[in-house]
């Protein structure tokens, strides 16, 4: 049986038509960019995950998520300028990386502003005062995003070289290493140390070569660099909590409709409470492994000790750097 050409060109431009409808029928109506400067495993990569999936799925395909790790989409400070144009639509990254458009995210390196990670979301976290301030902050620095949620992703403590730290008192004349910060160096000097500014990238030298006793880092840092190698007392003093963001660009907000906004909002708010959770399991799992395979010596001192002698130069280093509005908020 012969089919004319012309019937056979009909029936191709039928399907053709067919398959594109069927293809638009299923296509997002919104496919929104997330971008995470870090490599897995780590909290923001699983935030980002949790918040793919529940965007994807309560927005019944209309929102679809493509996540960019490992910085693929650029560092931070060039990623929040592209959200401003939109190009860049979500990101979850830590505050201090955004200080620079966002000075008032310096309060957070301030040690001992919180009691752990579940104080640090309760009090920063989704529907909290300090959440709408930064919302207006984003809004006065006319940043081009949206804060949909701060939240809380991991601790900072303090490793020696030779020194076993149980308390404060261990601390006295310690070279103490620090990034090129007045906060971290004056707090550190107010323990007695003695501060050293040395780059993260020279670190394990100055640890090995006794130009530093002292240290302190996230404990993926402190075991991915193999400092444990040069400072083998890691004395868990859980004096900074990592404070993260998940901002949206302002542009791709607006786009939105009110239905699809909810969705994202909430997304944000679950994947918050998520990444508090991964973040202790990866700090209680570092811990037994650095103790297990790196023969890491533990210590867990009394943080109230070295509460009562931080707290008196966080008022001085928040009036100093006009941070006093911010350090009444969060500690009210």
């Amino acid at each position: 049986m012969k089919i004319a050409r012309r019937t056979l060109l009909t029936l191709s431009a039928t399907l053709i038509g067919f398959a594109a409808a069927n293809v638009s029928a299923y296509a997002a109506d919104f496919t929104l960019r997330l971008h995470t400067l870090v490599k897995s495993p780590h909290p923001y990569n699983d935030m980002a995950a949790v918040m793919k999936k529940e965007i994807e799925d309560k927005s019944g395909g209309k929102i679809a998520v493509k996540i960019f790790d490992s910085g693929q989409l650029g560092q931070d400070p060039a990623v929040i300028g592209e959200m401003g144009f939109g190009t860049i639509d979500l990101m979850i990254s830590t505050v201090s990386n955004a200080a620079q458009q966002i000075p008032e995210f310096s309060i957070f390196t301030m040690p001992y502003l919180f009691n752990g990670m579940d104080d640090a979301l309760a009090k920063v976290g989704p529907g909290t005062k300090v959440q709408a301030h930064f919302e207006k902050v984003y809004e006065e620095h006319a940043v081009g995003m949206k804060l949909l949620a701060l939240g809380a992703s991991g601790t900072r403590n303090m490793s020696t070289a030779s020194t076993v730290v149980n308390g404060p008192d261990d601390l006295k004349g310690l070279k103490m290493r620090t990034p090129p910060s007045p906060m971290d160096a004056k707090t550190w000097a107010a323990f007695g140390m003695l501060p050293v500014t040395v780059a993260w990238g020279e670190l394990y030298a100055a640890m090995q070569t006794g130009v530093a006793d002292a240290m302190e880092s996230s404990l993926p840092g402190y075991t991915g660099s193999k400092l444990y190698e040069v400072a083998p007392n890691l004395a868990l003093t859980e004096h900074t909590i990592q404070i993260n963001h998940i901002s949206i660009s302002q542009r791709t907000w607006d786009k939105l409709p009110a239905d699809l906004q909810k969705v994202v909002q909430q997304a944000a708010v679950d994947a918050n409470a998520y990444g508090v959770e991964k973040a202790k399991e990866y700090d209680a799992n570092l811990v037994k492994t650095l103790q297990s395979e790196h023969g890491v010596k533990v210590t867990h001192p009394d943080k109230a000790a070295f509460i009562e002698k931080v707290a008196p130069l966080q008022v001085e280093l928040a009036k100093e750097l006009d941070l006093s509005a911010e350090y009444q908020l969060l500690k009210n």
